[in-house]
């Protein structure tokens, strides 16, 4: 892929990725203030979207079902177990609308702070809501996932967006693999409380639906408390390049400034060839966090009490993971870490394959090994890729960032599911994963990350 002309190197501007211009001890508050969203948001995914909601709200549904095992949603027939993964199918395509616009609002307004508090108070008030999610409501659990889910999106974009704004090029991937830290740390207090609870229902006096129902309702209230903390400590900036018709905030005009961002990024191949390296060896890791559990039960025949357990261990050891790949990343740069985190997956999943069954050890090393790369791969694939965004266009490139996370996260469980029906063993199907790490691997390697920054007109840190 050829380059573009580079565009004239800009002095820092205020709101245009200027952490460097504002005081050392103000910018620390900011920071801090910035990883608290990461532990405010994380007990979402982790208790909500990994443990709880699917296996709960599908006995929702099933008690709602016929004779023949069918719930009818305006009317349309579905299988019980079906509802849940439809559901979050629909929350993700239309995450995948809503997130570009919501973006492109913010950077033609320069008003991330509000957007980012009525989308994370949204989410929290719909996962609070599940706490009514009884008998056979599906529905009311359907459109409650759905809200919750778009709006944690839009929320995340947003939360991204800010990182540019409150940390110099030199402090990004240290700062954002604090943030991921927190989150990881967050998800496992919330989930050693909830499994607390959940395991111990019936010494408590608490029915286990009861249980379960307060293990999500409790996520949102997490979720809504934590959140004041960024919104008090984060500072608003002003448009960096305010666009004509920037007063205009119907969808049409939400439009119009996303297609001249994707016209814009025709002229950056080089940032386009890092999404496309992230797409691939991202959606490996997504399809190891979802199918890993899949594999431990049928591949290795682990029961329920190791999977949770595995669960727990990813997520302590990913603070840990997150921390120490952001001091390598200051030491070798953050494309050589996260091409030795590629190298350290490859080698994880590849000796998933050769896992003894119904031995728990060889697969709790398996989750050590998973959750040492997780933080840490993702937390400076998001530093790196902050410098490879032009100033004041922060919030619309992450939302095309996270469209590469959450609108092609069908490709990994597809070659998973593909391999496992074509060969009818689950140890090819983890092993095809493989595939992504290395076609990521490679693609970032032809990735000139200081070319990269300063096409936009970025000047990166010497050792990136």
């Amino acid at each position: 892929m050829g380059t573009a002309a580079p565009d004239a190197p800009r002095a820092p501007q205020e709101g245009a990725g200027s952490g460097n211009r504002t005081p050392l001890g103000e910018r620390r508050r900011e920071q801090r203030g910035w990883y608290f969203y990461d532990w405010a948001n994380s007990v979402f995914s982790t208790s909500v979207l990994t443990v709880f909601l699917g296996p709960y709200l599908t006995s929702v549904t099933e008690a709602a079902a016929d004779a023949d095992g069918y719930v009818h949603p305006l009317g349309i027939p579905v299988r019980a177990g079906a509802f849940f993964p439809y559901a979050v199918s629909a929350s993700v395509l239309l995450s995948v609308l809503v997130m570009p616009l919501a973006a492109a609002f913010a950077d033609r307004t320069g008003r991330k702070k509000p957007l980012l508090g009525a989308a994370a108070y949204l989410g929290a008030g719909a996962t609070t809501g599940m706490y009514f999610l009884d008998g056979d409501r599906y529905l009311l659990g359907g459109v409650l996932l759905v809200v919750a889910n778009v709006s944690y999106a839009v929320s995340i974009v947003l939360y991204h967006a800010f990182l540019p704004q409150i940390a110099p090029p030199e402090e990004r991937d240290a700062v954002s693999s604090r943030g991921w830290a927190f989150g990881y740390g967050s998800g496992a207090l919330v989930l050693v409380a909830n499994l607390g609870l959940f395991l111990g229902h019936e010494s408590l006096g608490v029915a286990e639906s009861t249980a379960v129902r307060i293990c999500l309702s409790s996520a949102g209230v997490w979720w809504a408390v934590f959140t004041v903390v960024p919104l008090l400590r984060l500072r608003e900036r002003p448009a960096a390049h305010p666009a004509a018709g920037a007063g205009r905030t119907g969808p049409g005009q939400g439009f119009r400034q996303l297609a001249g961002t994707f016209r814009q990024l025709r002229r950056h191949p080089l940032t386009l060839l890092f999404l496309l390296a992230y797409l691939l060896y991202n959606d490996g890791i997504q399809t190891v966090i979802t199918q890993a559990s899949v594999y431990g039960s049928e591949a290795l025949g682990l029961d329920q009490t190791t999977l949770i357990g595995a669960i727990l261990l990813v997520q302590v050891l990913a603070v840990a993971g997150a921390l120490l790949l952001g001091r390598l990343a200051a030491r070798y740069g953050a494309k050589r870490t996260i091409l030795g985190s590629l190298v350290a997956w490859t080698a994880t999943v590849g000796g998933g394959y050769f896992l003894p069954r119904e031995d728990p050890l060889w697969f709790y090393a398996l989750a050590a090994g998973i959750g040492l790369v997780l933080g840490g791969s993702q937390a400076l694939s998001r530093s790196l890729f902050s410098h490879l965004v032009p100033a004041g266009k922060e919030a619309e490139y992450f939302a095309l960032y996270e469209i590469s996370d959450r609108g092609t996260s069908w490709l990994g469980p597809l070659v998973f599911g593909l391999t496992y029906q074509l060969s009818g063993d689950y140890r090819n199907a983890i092993l095809s994963l493989v595939v992504f790490f290395a076609l990521g691997f490679v693609l970032l390697l032809r990735v000139p990350v200081q070319r990269a920054a300063a096409a936009v007109g970025n000047v990166a840190p010497d050792r990136i």
